[in-house]
């Protein structure tokens, strides 16, 4: 009797849909139409000789075989992923495809000073960037969707190996013409927890501003409703509060033509540590090491 398996497409496009818990998103995201996605996944099932999903016009929900089967597929992706890995680390090292999430706190500022030198000594690197919050771009990671990550530590991060490339130092960002002339550095103590505006939760840069003042009233009355750094400048500069501003944003010009100014907040983890991570033991760890000593470089 003959055995037919799943194919990896198959598997691909049955991951999505039950990340995306729609087919038009998730045929969007396999970068297919809506009708192959489908067409897929009742392969699929029909190979399997089960329901995986049960489909109506509102919802898509799927049965427990599905999700089991859904879990298995996670493993069988990150072996195929872990398989091509191999081979490419026989090559030549940061050459090819690589997929990079980073995250909002780090890209905009970042990434504009050391890609240029990377795309001119590494010209066969093809570096896929997506940005994503921490948690999205873990996710991500863990599920083989990037390949590494650049983020800012401490953070729950899993089962990874890392690279430091920097300390970022947190400030505080105020009004020019702030009544209380605050000094050359901030003490967690000036802070006035009515007035603080931080990033809304999934950035991680929220929770490292609050551990550095370490005042636990702080996270209660935070304003957070920022969706990124530049609308927290602008709402500061608008005098609806203050913020704080990692030090390689305000290198970037953030602060630039607007009227607040910020000042090095007073403490002893007042930063946060920017490193590249990747899943613990990959076989390309020699070629992320050497992207990480790239973008210290820059």
């Amino acid at each position: 009797m003959s055995t037919y398996l799943p194919t990896i497409k198959q598997l691909q496009y049955l991951v999505a849909l039950h990340e995306q818990q729609h087919f038009g998103r998730a045929a969007e995201a396999s970068f297919v139409s809506q009708s192959t996605l489908s067409a897929g996944i009742r392969e699929l099932e029909s190979l399997l000789g089960v329901t995986l999903v049960e489909r109506s016009r509102r919802v898509v929900r799927f049965t427990p075989l599905g999700n089991a089967v859904v879990a298995k597929a996670h493993r069988v992706l990150r072996e195929t992923e872990e398989l091509a890995e191999i081979v490419q680390a026989a090559g030549k090292p940061l050459s090819g495809e690589l997929r990079m999430s980073v995250i909002p706190t780090i890209a905009p500022f970042l990434l504009p000073r050391i890609l240029p030198r990377l795309r001119q000594e590494r010209p066969q690197l093809k570096l896929f960037l997506r940005e994503e919050t921490s948690d999205q771009a873990l996710e991500s990671l863990h599920h083989g969707r990037a390949d590494c990550v650049l983020l800012a530590l401490p953070y729950a991060t899993g089962e990874v190996d890392s690279a430091k490339i920097c300390e970022d130092e947190l400030f505080v960002a105020f009004p020019k013409n702030d009544p209380r002339d605050p000094p050359a550095e901030i003490a967690p103590a000036m802070i006035d927890e009515g007035r603080l505006l931080m990033l809304e939760d999934g950035h991680c840069l929220k929770e490292h501003a609050l551990a550095a003042c370490n005042r636990p009233e702080l996270r209660a009355s935070a304003t957070m409703i920022g969706t990124s750094l530049h609308t927290l400048v602008q709402m500061v500069d608008n005098g609806l509060g203050l913020t704080m501003l990692p030090k390689m944003a305000i290198d970037a010009g953030i602060l630039h033509e607007t009227d607040v100014v910020a000042r090095p907040l007073k403490g002893s983890h007042t930063s946060r540590e920017i490193a590249l991570v990747w899943r613990a033991n990959s076989p390309r760890s020699d070629e992320f090491r050497l992207l990480a000593e790239e973008l210290r470089a820059g």
